[in-house]
């Protein structure tokens, strides 16, 4: 894959995050690290300011004291198997190998030469209807790390129909955030957090319905907008040499159709794993590595490839990855240097969540809201899980809406806008830095892409909590 000269200018996005980590640990020791008093709900009132700082050092085999030093480590050995960085990191390192299997197989390759033939005159209407497949997605069960696995999948065919790999992001991850955010029903972020706030699960749906509808249709303009403009047409055939038009009227073969049938079959399975029986990353790494074992099986037998290939071509997948897997590593190690996210646990982000609580007390409804808002953006940096952000501020936000004249739907609004579309910048998004990395792209080079996008969204959130406001959404 080539490159331009411009991306080889911008630092490396592992370079960015550990400016960004060196920043933090310069400011950890001066803030004092405050926690909210456990056994208690979350308020202004129940805060206990810390009596001093957390004393970040260089390095500490403490994991309640983590040093600067210990910043990846931290941050591969953090969470759970079903969440960031352990289980993010062992999805991404297991999707990768699986499509390496996948595409050594051929079938994918001559897959989509058939569909190029057959659809490739209407790309824009294939586009849009992936969009508004993955905004689905994000909008009924928060789909989020699930697009890696699709985005390594459809980024052939977006190549191949002349479109840049960001293409690739738009269509899935952005489309599934664009869904997240302006969700009437996501289980792990509007469901938790109206379950805090004491409402009635996905009351006022009609409304975020009508929200996630005209959102949806902003992010696919801006995406068919850029993908048309950064097209750059296949050359003819013509000029590609004999045997192209042959090779896309090539009837596929048993190993291709095995194959492409079991893919197909795998995203059905997932999607009914995800809806009906709960699955999570880990059980969808474990279904696409059944996808690869199957493909690497069905390559061998069908003499495309040996069975030493196969192995390779598993480890070349993973190995593809692994660059993915240190920025997901050192994001949240950052989150370790700034104390964790317990909000029972002295920690600088129980401090600045107080500070910025204590910022919005007193002042207007409109403004409250819009600097709940924008509060709700802005720690979404530290804490990027939609359902931790909702345990977190949701039982001081709600409470302190109330003090100020906000609703708690329109409490839970400010929740479900702020976490949503600030997960298509923040570098310690797991999913987002995912994404970016199967596609080949560093954070600058999309934030340059991306950034008057997330302007736009924002302002519209602002207008959109405006509204609820107006209607007295309650």
């Amino acid at each position: 894959m080539t490159s331009t000269a411009a991306p080889s200018r911008a630092p490396d996005t592992l370079l960015v995050l550990l400016a960004v980590a060196l920043v933090l640990a310069a400011i950890v020791p001066f803030v004092p690290a405050g926690q909210f008093a456990p056994g208690q709900p979350m308020s202004l009132a129940s805060f206990q300011p810390g009596e001093s700082a957390l004393g970040l050092r260089l390095f500490s085999s403490d994991a309640d004291h983590p040093g600067v030093l210990n910043l990846f480590f931290d941050g591969f050995t953090s969470g759970s198997r079903n969440g960031a960085a352990i289980g993010v990191i062992a999805f991404v390192l297991t999707v990768g190998g699986a499509f390496g299997l996948v595409q050594a197989s051929g079938a994918v390759d001559n897959g989509l030469k058939r569909l190029i033939a057959r659809f490739g005159h209407r790309p824009r209407l294939l586009l849009a209807v992936l969009f508004i497949a993955f905004s689905t997605g994000g909008a009924v069960f928060g789909m989020g790390e699930e697009t890696i696995a699709f985005l390594a999948l459809l980024l052939p065919l977006i190549r191949r129909l002349g479109y840049p790999p960001e293409t690739g992001v738009m269509v899935t991850y952005m489309a599934s955030q664009i869904g997240f955010g302006t969700s009437w029903m996501n289980p792990f972020s509007v469901a938790v957090a109206q379950g805090i706030a004491g409402l009635p699960l996905l009351w006022g749906a009609p409304f975020r319905m009508a929200m996630w509808a005209g959102f949806t249709a902003v992010g696919l303009a801006f995406a068919l907008r850029y993908a048309t403009a950064h097209r750059v047409l296949p050359t003819s055939a013509s000029s590609e040499g004999p045997g192209r038009a042959a090779d896309a009227s090539t009837p596929l073969g048993a190993v291709d159709h095995a194959v492409l049938w079991a893919t197909l079959a795998t995203v059905a399975w997932i999607v009914w794993g995800v809806t009906v029986a709960g699955y999570y990353i880990a059980e969808i790494a474990t279904q696409f590595f059944s996808l690869g074992l199957f493909a690497g099986i069905a390559a061998v037998l069908g003499g495309r490839i040996s069975a030493n290939g196969a192995a390779q071509a598993f480890t070349d997948g993973v190995r593809g990855l692994v660059p993915v897997v240190l920025v997901i590593a050192v994001a949240k190690g950052m989150l370790g240097l700034l104390g964790g996210s317990d909000p029972h646990a002295p920690s600088v982000l129980n401090t600045a969540l107080y500070a910025m609580g204590s910022a919005i007390e007193g002042t207007p409804e409109l403004v409250a809201a819009w600097g709940m808002l924008a509060a709700q953006s802005v720690f979404n940096f530290f804490v990027s899980s939609g359902s931790a952000q909702a345990t977190i501020t949701m039982p001081l936000m709600a409470g302190l809406g109330e003090l100020v004249g906000v609703s708690k739907q329109v409490s839970v609004l400010c929740f479900q806008l702020g976490d949503g579309f600030t997960n298509l910048v923040i570098p310690t998004s797991a999913a987002m830095m995912g994404a970016i990395g199967v596609a080949g792209l560093g954070w600058l080079a999309w934030i340059r892409i991306i950034f008057r996008f997330i302007l736009l969204l924002m302002a519209l959130s602002a207008l959109t909590v405006a509204l609820a406001i107006g209607i007295g959404y309650a």
